[in-house]
């Protein structure tokens, strides 16, 4: 694939459970480098969407290519190389409980590289737990002796293991305080401009959609109605939209952006801007 075309390519897609439809005739495209969000109401089927991409989900119809490769009904064994390439938290972090922290780190290694060194293993998955801002002693720990947002980091690390290009966070700061949601928000960006990452973050937190993301796409309607900056979807008049972004939590998050932008290193608002031009 070169690289202008989509790295997410979703084409007619249409998921049912029985004589439920989910989603009918959903199109969307995901931009190589940026963080999109994905955002609708109870129902719209967000985290369906993202099975959909990743092969957990087969879709009634439809087409879903990622890194230009065709997702949709593919042998496991198959789409070996291309699940390689991503990484996903699930939403709670979807730790194994019986397996330590650098164990569940270690899953993925054993399953896409088995015979890897046992200390080569430990010492990949002690950089990754690090990486995600966790202390080195969490690697040791169980998923139970660690607080709801030191489990999500380390369900992160888990989906950093394999040093991938694309990254899907299904709702990373669900649970968390405002404090813990806004330090996970930093870690994201970071991680993402440090090593190029594409991310797929779906969410409902509208503090996260002003602070990290390139590009909003809504789910209403059983499709994605609208994608685009914050700026661009303020700008449409569907209700939905209107409700979601002008709300009082909507009005609190641009208060919150505001401050946050005003705060900010002149040098660094410089720099981006000229990256922008």
């Amino acid at each position: 694939m070169t690289e202008d075309q989509p790295i997410i390519s979703v084409r007619g897609l249409k998921n049912a459970f029985g004589e439920q439809v989910v989603h009918e005739g959903l199109d969307l495209d995901v931009r190589r480098g940026e963080i999109i969000g994905v955002v609708g109401g109870s129902g719209t089927g967000k985290s369906v969407l993202m099975r959909s991409i990743i092969g957990l989900q087969t879709p009634v119809a439809g087409e879903v290519h990622v890194f230009g490769e065709n997702t949709v009904g593919t042998d496991a064994t198959e789409a070996v190389e291309v699940r390689k390439r991503w990484g996903v938290l699930f939403q709670g972090g979807a730790l194994f409980s019986t397996l330590t922290v650098s164990e569940n780190v270690q899953v993925p290694l054993k399953e896409f590289y088995p015979g890897l060194n046992p200390v080569l293993l430990q010492e990949i998955a002690a950089y990754k737990v690090v990486m995600t801002g966790l202390p080195a002693d969490a690697a040791p720990k169980f998923p139970s002796e660690l607080s709801g947002g030191m489990r999500k980091r380390a369900g992160l690390a888990r989906a950093l293991a394999l040093d991938p290009e694309l990254l899907f966070l299904d709702e990373p700061t669900a649970g968390l305080d405002p404090i813990g949601a806004a330090a996970f928000d930093e870690l994201t960006q970071s991680l993402q401009k440090t090593l190029g990452l594409t991310v797929f973050l779906i969410t409902h937190d509208l503090d996260t959609l002003y602070a990290i993301c390139d590009r909003v796409a809504v789910l209403a309607d059983k499709k994605v109605i609208a994608v685009g900056t914050i700026d661009e979807l303020l700008a449409l008049d569907h209700p939905w939209i209107q409700e979601y972004f002008n709300g009082p939590r909507g009005r609190a998050a641009i208060d919150s952006a505001q401050r946050a932008e005003s705060t900010r290193d002149p040098a660094e608002q410089q720099r981006e801007g000229a990256m922008r031009d």
